[in-house]
């Protein structure tokens, strides 16, 4: 049996998206469908157009367009490509992205995404290309440290990754036990935080595997582009890596970024806030949620709302 997936933060995600407004939305993390059942739900007048990369959430997407033809389409698609997944006059009214792996990929130990129950060593999304396995058999022992360090912030990365290094002359790795056994070695036991010691460097792969930090900069920018004025970006993050991309990329475009001193040949001014903030902080769940899903507890919700100014240039700050 696998865990259900459970739309994290969801009142938090309506309230900000406010899709009752109508008008046109885009969910780019269709998953499980939960942020869309409910946006149709909500706003019988608004229409949704959802992506997804896995292959397995295509069913479910197609199933739900179904059930709400005219007002609903499924598009097999990265939403870091939004910009050529969508018409190119087409101007969304809202935008949501739910980051990271869900609760169902999670649990089928066939994608080989955790630890937790051994499967084969892949964590692809789209089930192609490059997967788990193939970068640690593969990456020289320098450029595995540095991507476990980089996407698993993890600080014994140069251990493990020598670990890895000299368990792989032996047999290369092809099962998730088999690399997460190696990490525990290598670190220790469990870390002071109580968090299983192959968690960052699954992290770090998956991140990798999936080019998840690139896939998020695409799509901010292209949301800056693609939203109407008073259109809405919300962002659901659950890892430092992912907030802090939403967060500097939220205060750069809305200008509460610290700025250079008006004394300073830098100090001219620059493009006109694209954003307002919705949120001064990032939303977290509250402790009834965290009893249901305690998978949430890593969750952040950050919101703007789109300004009538241009959109910054493709140079200008961190997420062009």
């Amino acid at each position: 049996m696998t865990t259900p997936h459970i739309p994290v933060l969801l009142d938090e995600m309506l309230e900000a998206l406010a899709p009752e407004r109508g008008g046109r939305f885009l969910d780019g993390t269709f998953g499980a469908g939960g942020y869309s059942r409910a946006i149709l739900a909500t706003a019988p007048a608004a229409e949704l157009i959802a992506f997804d990369r896995d292959p397995s959430a295509r069913a479910r997407g197609e199933a739900l367009a179904a059930a709400h033809p005219g007002r609903f389409r499924f598009v097999a698609g990265r939403f870091g490509d939004l910009d050529e997944l969508l018409p190119p006059d087409l101007r969304l009214d809202g935008l949501v992205l739910d980051i990271g792996v869900s609760s169902m990929q999670l649990d089928q130990a066939e994608r080989g995404f955790s630890f937790a129950k051994d499967g084969p060593l892949d964590m692809r999304m789209e089930q192609s290309g490059e997967s788990a396995a193939d970068l640690v058999n593969t990456l020289p022992e320098a450029a595995l440290a540095d991507l476990i360090y980089r996407y698993g912030e993890e600080r014994l990365s140069r251990r493990i990754a020598r670990a890895i290094v000299a368990a792989r002359r032996a047999e290369p790795f092809t099962r998730t036990a088999q690399l997460a056994a190696v990490i525990r070695q290598a670190v220790g036991g469990r870390s002071g935080d109580g968090i299983d010691p192959a968690t960052r460097s699954f992290q770090a792969l998956r991140i990798a595997v999936n080019d998840e930090l690139g896939e998020l900069e695409r799509a901010l920018a292209a949301a800056e582009r693609r939203l109407a004025p008073d259109g809405r970006l919300v962002v659901v993050t659950f890892h430092s890596l992912e907030d802090r991309l939403v967060k500097d990329f939220l205060r750069d475009r809305s200008g509460a970024a610290a700025r250079p001193s008006r004394h300073s040949p830098l100090g001219e001014a620059g493009p006109a806030p694209s954003f307002t903030l919705l949120h001064r902080r990032a939303a977290r769940p509250g402790a009834e949620e965290l009893a249901r899903n305690p998978r949430a507890r890593s969750a952040r919700l950050r919101a703007g709302l789109r300004t009538e100014a241009p959109a910054w240039p493709l140079h200008s700050g961190r997420a062009a």
